[in-house]
């Protein structure tokens, strides 16, 4: 049997504000936006590529969400200091290019699967590009 992560919520405090950052700025696909019962507000996209989508709206919130406070959200691309430039030509607020070494980040690429840039969303919400191994 599979099991699929197809969907992740993301608390967000202004739902237009936080669809055009994703849309506009990280190139994400709006998959739906609609209203339902003219108080519940639901914005699902999708990164370029991926399987599974992140869900925005209003009306229905968890109250243990408070926007930004998710982190450690993971994008993984073939190339991260092309993936960097992109996300920067949009006005994406990027870190440098990472990596781990001796338990602490530094800055540059580093090997297989060791490459990070970090940013954060309008609201915070902590994420992350990891360059993946070329696969061939």
């Amino acid at each position: 049997m599979d099991w699929k992560l197809e969907l992740v919520p993301i608390p967000v405090a202004d739902v237009e504000r936080a669809k055009r950052f994703y849309r506009e700025q990280m190139g994400f696909a709006v998959d739906h936006d609609m209203s339902v019962g003219g108080e519940v507000r639901i914005v699902q996209l999708t990164p370029p590529g991926s399987g599974c989508s992140i869900v925005i709206g209003a009306g229905a919130e968890d109250p243990g969400a408070r926007p930004g406070s998710v982190h450690g959200l993971q994008l993984v691309v073939p190339d991260i200091a092309s993936a960097r430039a992109e996300l920067a030509e949009r006005g994406v607020a990027v870190g440098p290019v990472q990596h781990v070494e001796n338990g602490a980040l530094v800055d540059g690429p580093g090997g297989a699967w060791n490459s990070f840039v970090y940013f954060s969303d309008p609201d915070g919400n902590g994420w992350a590009l990891q360059e993946r191994p070329s696969l061939g």
